[in-house]
């Protein structure tokens, strides 16, 4: 299985993961067209376009084909290659020397924000021994990919460390920006279906980094309400000084921008604004620092103005320390706990609404009966009227009549005398 592999990759190499998605959209092709017409599914062909994992077999013979990279001479010795060593390495089947910078995710240049991450893995010192290992997997392993705690702990390795330095840049507070990525990143585990599949889930967790950290409720918190002490560099100090005096729309502009490296549509989508609004925000920022910092109204155009203000934020990033951020199994042990925690609350909160609407049930009366008002005592009636007390005389004739109407004839005549 060893040789069939090796021979195979040697036989059909293959690019680098971005020449391959580069290759694919040139010959306007699809990730499900691509998926149907070699024999896999689609987050397949997005682990090979991202480098998680490498075709093997018939499918790399067919998916070489499909793009138009089966030219057996492309890495033969001798003719020009136009990838680098490490491309040429993947493309043989073997891990590449250096893992690639963390970040956004996007190539924005070795002194920037989002290259301030943790340093590079070296290859083991027998690189043959590690391309023999690694052709040794069968086909079904590498076409299964990584599970998703495989992922999501190379995610939180690749991009933690830049976006601790990326908020700590927002806020200047360490320990808010330690609390941030890990709410960012415990709730893109609990939303790790839809994070896998997003195009790109650094800048889904950068996000929600970003919205946590600038929050404006962390003032009332006794641990946030003040900053942490400042570099002593003057410099570093005047330019994160003057960024936290931005306002936060401002900042979190002017941050991914110039610092992360991201272009203007990207960042007014990240923040929620039209391309003119986050424009017009990019340079009202860019002179509010430049005013507080004259190092930076010394170039005369802005792009001169926004590479140094790359440089100078990925320096102020960098040192700051990553050391103390948890490590990727906490944070998924810790999301779990907390969704298992809501669960048993909602379903806790559910049987006890339940439990009391069948109380009321119960005890509820089956007809309705009008309360009756206690009684009480009504003052200031007038006496009841009628007619006056009978004398004597009235009376005696009173009584007379009555025998007579009883025992006497049926019609009274009346005598005089």
């Amino acid at each position: 299985m060893t040789q069939s592999t090796t021979g195979t990759a040697a036989a059909h190499p293959l690019p680098p993961p971005k020449e391959l998605r580069r290759l694919r959209e040139a010959k306007s092709l699809s990730e499900e067209q691509v998926a149907a017409a070699v024999g896999v599914t689609r987050a397949t062909v997005r682990a090979w376009e991202t480098g998680r994992t490498s075709p093997r077999g018939r499918k790399r013979e067919a998916y070489a084909r499909l793009i138009g990279t089966g030219d057996a001479d492309a890495l033969t010795p001798g003719a020009p290659n136009k990838w680098s060593t490490d491309d040429a390495a993947r493309a043989a089947g073997a891990p590449p020397k250096t893992a690639p910078t963390a970040g956004s995710g996007r190539d924005t240049g070795s002194g920037s924000v989002a290259a301030a991450a943790a340093p590079a893995t070296t290859a083991p010192a027998d690189p043959a021994a590690s391309a023999a290992s690694a052709a040794s997997e069968t086909d079904a392993e590498i076409e299964a990919g990584p599970s998703a705690a495989e992922a999501f702990d190379a995610l939180y390795r690749h991009s933690a460390a830049a976006l601790f330095r990326q908020t700590y840049l927002l806020t200047g507070r360490r320990g808010l920006s330690r609390e941030a990525v890990g709410k960012a990143f415990g709730l893109a585990w609990q939303r790790w279906p839809e994070v896998a599949v997003d195009r790109d889930p650094v800048g889904w967790v950068r996000a929600a980094a970003y919205d946590h950290a600038m929050a404006p409720w962390h003032r009332f918190r006794r641990e946030h309400r003040h900053l942490d002490p400042p570099p002593e560099a003057p410099g570093p100090r005047a330019l994160l000084d003057a960024m936290l005096a931005l306002p936060p729309s401002y900042r979190r502009t002017l941050l991914l921008h110039d610092g992360v490296g991201l272009g203007l549509p990207e960042t007014a989508a990240e923040t929620e604004a039209s391309t003119p609004a986050a424009a017009g925000r990019l340079m009202t920022a860019r002179a509010a620092v430049a005013e507080r910092v004259p190092e930076f109204a010394e170039p005369s155009t802005p792009a001169e103005q926004s590479a140094l203000l790359h440089e100078r934020l990925g320096a102020l990033a960098l040192a700051q320390p990553a050391s103390s951020l948890p490590v990727p199994e906490l944070i998924r042990t810790c999301s779990e706990r907390k969704a298992q925690l809501w669960t048993r609350a909602a379903i806790a909160f559910t049987v006890l609404l339940i439990g009391l609407t069948l109380i009321a049930l119960a005890t509820a009366p089956r007809k309705y009966e009008p309360p009756r008002s206690p009684a009480q005592q009504v003052g200031g009636v007038p006496p009841l009227g009628g007619p006056q007390k009978l004398t004597p005389q009235t009376e005696k004739l009173q009584k007379k009549l009555g025998g007579e109407l009883v025992h006497g004839p049926a019609r009274l005549v009346p005598r005089a005398g």
